[in-house]
């Protein structure tokens, strides 16, 4: 209990969050021939005719325009996202984020929740690295050929909220139902408190307000080019976030001197919250 009580987890959307724009557009979209506006009205259009969630109509639009024209793999897929651009300091910031966390006695932990594609974070350069601790994104299926032919996981806004309770219960693996039993407060490897999560936009909110409601932290993120705060002042008013923040992830930036100030927080509050607990068991001896 007290190690688990010691760990903060850092959750993050990633177009936007991590990366300045769509992954999909940086790469795919244009390798099919197509404008970025138009790509996404399709699959817009797509979704609106069919009543179809608007991720499995991307997923099936990318398949389909593929077809004579690329070879549609995991392979390939890793070597778009191996081109994906991402925000100042984002590089830097998991290893000196956790050595931070280390030294304030707090284990960090970082994950990935998005509607994106897996196989694109993936062949990030960050992901290649092992900096997080899992993964929840949209996926394919592949034949035995390799070829992508179905959708294997879709994420979208609302089911976003399930990999939180995994995460807080600590049951990671996607097929594991484990995470519906019910679990002491005191027996999550990450209670909701400790909790942080990192977004831009509206298919972010549900997990935003999960997390408020239950004492963690929420954080929207703008592009610090563009310095539009349009989006994050809106979220502010609603209650859907706590803070916000340029999404510069270097050494000194905002986002880096909130995220250690969360730390401190959290080592704080574990310190009392064992006091606390310590203080109950004696009690009930």
């Amino acid at each position: 209990m007290e190690n688990n009580n010691k760990v903060l987890a850092i959750c993050y959307d990633f177009d936007k969050t991590l990366s300045p724009t769509d992954m999909q557009a940086q790469g795919y979209i244009q390798s099919v021939g197509y404008d970025v506006d138009e790509f996404w009205a399709k699959t817009d259009a797509l979704a609106e005719a069919n009543d179809m969630d608007s991720n499995l109509a991307y997923m099936y639009v990318m398949m389909d325009e593929a077809r004579g024209r690329l070879i549609f793999n995991r392979e390939k897929l890793e070597e778009y996202g191996s081109k994906v651009k991402l925000f100042p300091g984002v590089e830097g910031w998991f290893d000196r984020i956790n050595e931070y966390g280390r030294q304030k006695g707090i284990t960090v932990e970082h994950y990935i929740i998005s509607s994106g594609l897996k196989e694109m974070i993936d062949g990030t350069s960050i992901a290649k690295r092992g900096v997080f601790n899992k993964v929840y994104a949209s996926s394919f299926f592949y034949d035995e050929r390799g070829m992508a032919v179905w959708p294997a996981q879709v994420v979208n806004y609302t089911t976003k909220t399930q990999f939180l309770f995994r995460i807080s219960k600590g049951f990671l693996d996607v097929n594991d139902n484990g995470v519906n039993k019910y679990v002491s407060s005191e027996s999550y490897h990450v209670p909701f408190r400790n909790m942080v999560y990192i977004g831009d936009s509206d298919t972010d909110i549900p997990c935003m307000k999960l997390v408020n409601v239950n004492g963690g932290h929420s954080i929207g993120v703008y592009n610090p080019e563009t310095k539009n705060k349009d989006r994050v002042l809106q979220m502010i008013r609603e209650n859907r976030i706590r803070y916000f923040a340029p999404a510069d992830y270097s050494e000194n930036s905002e986002l880096d001197s909130l995220m250690k100030a969360i730390i401190d927080k959290t080592a704080t509050y574990e310190v009392l919250e064992a006091k606390a607990v310590k203080d109950k068991h004696e009690a009930n001896q």
